[in-house]
């Protein structure tokens, strides 16, 4: 049995009950953290608070050499642990798409996933969102401006008057040893090193295009202290949100009730809000 697990969005305690007691339960445990990472709790919190040694697997381990977890699975329980949700976002279908082909069985355990903190942290109502879309950092697109994949699903969004979740782009272990903007991470650390596009950084990248735009800064969803922010993009773009992890929201065509909450529970401008 492969057993995929979503971790939910913080901490090592933001698991359901069910996936706590499937994770102690395995013979083995997998993790990936370079989809999303869970801020609050390190690997060896994660060990420590359920007991069981945990495998982390690079992206090459895990969608193009799955073969050690596919390995184990077919003799024994196998974890795979991702955050948030492990099939929304953080999607691994091809994995658990190898594993039936070897006649693996398999099931999901779901986790609390960004993109429903971002509507209950928001006040955005969840049937009103559209495409979701990810900013990645400029170097790692490699083209000058916001990359199609970007402004292609906010402009439809837009037309249609539904919200926009933005995931911010995360760099971890090998991937973020490449980038311009991180150095260290030799050695042992390697695994540990990071980079996360902040709120105010994605901001300031789609400000270019959509200056006026409102856009929704949360910043810690899932923590203790979660911090929820509405104003234009350019103002965001000037703002600190504090520790990571950040997502973007660009709010389409609001309901008076969804004002109400932007207004109250992010401090925004009615008058900036578009309302239907």
């Amino acid at each position: 049995m492969l057993t995929f697990i979503g971790l939910g969005l913080y901490d090592e305690r933001s698991i359901t009950v069910e996936g706590r007691e499937a994770l102690r339960d395995a013979d083995r445990a997998f993790a990936e953290r370079y989809t999303s990472h869970l801020v609050g709790a390190s690997m060896a919190d994660l060990e420590a608070h359920h007991g069981t040694p945990i495998e982390v697997r690079g992206r090459e381990g895990v969608e193009r050499d799955p073969e050690p977890i596919l390995a184990a699975a077919d003799g024994g329980e196998v974890a795979f642990l991702t955050a948030g949700d492990t099939m929304i976002s953080t999607t691994h279908v091809d994995l658990r798409l190898r594993a039936h082909d070897r006649g693996i069985d398999t099931r999901v355990i779901h986790g609390v996933t960004a993109q429903t903190a971002a509507s209950a942290l928001t006040g955005l109502q969840n049937y009103r969102f559209g495409r979701a879309t990810t900013l990645p950092f400029p170097y790692a697109h490699g083209a000058d401006g916001l990359p199609e994949s970007v402004t292609a699903p906010i402009a439809d969004n837009r037309e249609r008057g539904l919200h926009t979740v933005v995931y911010l782009d995360i760099k971890v272990g090998e991937e973020a040893r490449r980038s311009p903007n991180v150095t260290g991470g030799d050695g042992d650390g390697a695994e540990e090193l990071a980079e996360y596009m902040t709120a105010d950084v994605a901001a300031s990248l789609l400000a270019a295009a959509y200056p006026e735009v409102v856009g929704v800064a949360v910043a810690r969803a899932g923590s203790p202290d979660p911090l929820v922010v509405a104003a234009p993009l350019a103002e965001l773009a000037d703002r600190e949100f504090g520790d990571p992890l950040h997502l973007l929201v660009i709010p389409g065509k609001c309901h008076p009730i969804e004002a109400d909450g932007l207004v109250s529970l992010a401090g925004a401008d009615r008058g900036d809000l578009d309302t239907v």
